[in-house]
């Protein structure tokens, strides 16, 4: 059976003692829980600005990293296409690197968010109060690797579905915007005739 570990190099965060100290004119940016969604990856935009201390290296993230939400209720991954300059990721996640062409980040993102892969990691989540996903889980995490050109094409229709949803809910915004503006003609049509 093929895992994650067998492919990528699984890191910890960066280590901040209790809450990330934000400044203004930090060094680097600290991508937090808030910051990332399945949906939208990273919200570059929103991420606070920090100087790394300690007496760990800071990893800093670059293109092709994957980010791995390993606490709270939802572990998820992120494929991180671009990094806008220096920055690391906090305690709360793992960064995955791949050390394996045969694998592509974002395939790699899109299947750890998958069913499958989501029941694994909620059978092996750990704590009471919070649940966390530990590295040997994680590393431990059952793959199905197809050839790079599979990987392309599954890419490829999940991107296709993606923009179909963004369409569809574009059109449902414009039938409610109608149904509202309809809804505000009628009563001011009878405010008018009373």
């Amino acid at each position: 059976m093929e895992t994650l570990q067998m492919y990528a190099e699984v890191r910890a965060g960066h280590p901040f003692r209790g809450s990330v100290p934000e400044t203004q004119d930090g060094s680097a940016l600290t991508v937090q829980m808030r910051d990332v969604s399945v949906s939208n990856g990273v919200a570059w935009a929103n991420v606070a600005r920090t100087n790394p201390s300690g007496r760990k290296k800071p990893d800093w993230l670059r293109p092709g990293d994957i980010l791995f939400l390993a606490r709270g209720a939802r572990n998820f991954a992120v494929h991180l296409d671009q990094v806008p300059g220096p920055a690391v990721c906090s305690q709360y996640f793992f960064l995955i690197r791949l050390t394996d062409s045969r694998v592509l980040p974002a395939f790699l993102a899109w299947q750890i968010n998958q069913a499958t892969a989501q029941q694994y990691l909620r059978r092996n989540a750990e704590g009471s109060d919070q649940l966390s996903i530990r590295r040997g889980i994680l590393e431990a995490l059952p793959l199905t690797v197809p050839s790079v050109a599979r990987q392309e094409q599954i890419l490829s229709f999940v991107q296709a579905v993606k923009r179909e949803q963004a369409l569809v809910e574009e059109l449902r915004q414009n039938r409610d915007n109608e149904v509202q503006a309809l809804f505000a003609r009628l009563l001011q049509r009878n405010e008018i005739n009373a």
